[in-house]
């Protein structure tokens, strides 16, 4: 497996901070990157996501949500710009390099559920409208609609800047068959933190995760293990990471959610999540405190 060729192994698709009153808090936003960049082991950020409450945001503070965090650090930041509206993403990627940011994260267009022919064509605008390089995003249960495979090699072989695949697809044997048909064109990242080691099994090189906002450093071993060929050290590093893949994400609380409880239980505040999403439940806060002892013990 080739190490990342434009961004890092181990990025985090960071959450969003607002404060007390719901407005978007930069300062906060800038300690935030700076702290896992320089602390939790990141060496990438992707923000203005869907762990970033992209929906909640309007243009104005993606943008000066991407100015500041690529601002505040020195690592990759990549800017999400997809949408479900092919114009309104084109707008966001072209305005992503005048922001700093390092490359644009571009998932496939929900709730139209356009046919394969709408969502390849959605893509090329995408991609068209910059000259950064673009990681392509598939979450189909977000989504309702996955990439299909053949658009996927065209793109990675006929678009230049299109350089990077966050498959959340959760089917490692769809992900092999793209690493040997589209070769040595594009890099492949996780995009569900439990994947990681499946992917890693079949040509990731890394992941771009939730967790990863307090389980960097254990990402950053886990892989650096298994590209060494370390297979039964990457497994021992996963099984302690099992935990905190069951608590980001569930059913009385979501990632976003559940990274803002434990950011919060860790020192590092980052606010609510704005509605529809919720504060994180109190048992949820409760519990996160114990699964950070646990990881570290």
């Amino acid at each position: 497996m080739s190490a990342p060729r434009h961004f890092g192994a181990v990025m985090s698709a960071m959450v969003t901070p607002f404060d007390a009153q719901g407005r978007l808090d930069l300062d906060a936003a800038q300690r935030l990157a700076r702290w896992l960049a320089a602390d939790r082991g990141n060496d990438g950020l992707v923000v203005a996501a869907t762990t970033g409450e992209a929906s909640t945001l309007s243009d104005a503070e993606r943008c000066d949500l991407v100015r500041a965090v690529s601002e505040a650090v020195t690592v990759p930041v990549l800017a999400g710009t997809g949408s479900n509206d092919t114009a309104h993403t084109v707008a966001l990627s072209r305005q992503a390099r005048g922001l700093g940011a390092a490359g644009v994260l571009v998932v496939g267009p929900y709730y139209n559920r356009p046919p394969q022919a709408g969502i390849e064509a959605h893509f090329r605008a995408a991609a068209a409208a910059t000259e950064l390089p673009v990681m392509l995003y598939d979450v189909p249960v977000r989504t309702g609609r996955r990439i299909g495979h053949e658009v996927l090699l065209r793109l990675l072989r006929e678009v230049p800047n299109i350089v990077a695949f966050k498959d959340a697809t959760g089917d490692p044997p769809a992900a092999a068959a793209l690493v040997a048909e589209a070769g040595d064109h594009f890099d492949l990242y996780c995009g569900d933190d439990a994947m990681t080691l499946p992917l890693l099994a079949v040509g990731a090189v890394g992941v771009v995760g939730t967790s990863s906002h307090w389980t960097g450093p254990q990402f950053a071993r886990m892989i650096a293990a298994f590209n060494a060929g370390e297979v039964e050290v990457a497994r021992a590093i996963n099984a302690r990471l099992l935990e905190s893949f069951a608590f980001v994400n569930s059913d009385e609380s979501v990632f976003s959610m559940s990274v803002k409880a434990m950011l919060r239980a860790l020192g590092q505040e980052a606010g609510d999540c704005r509605l529809p999403l919720l504060p994180a439940p109190a048992a949820v806060r409760a519990r996160a405190r114990g699964v950070w002892e646990r990881l570290n013990a």
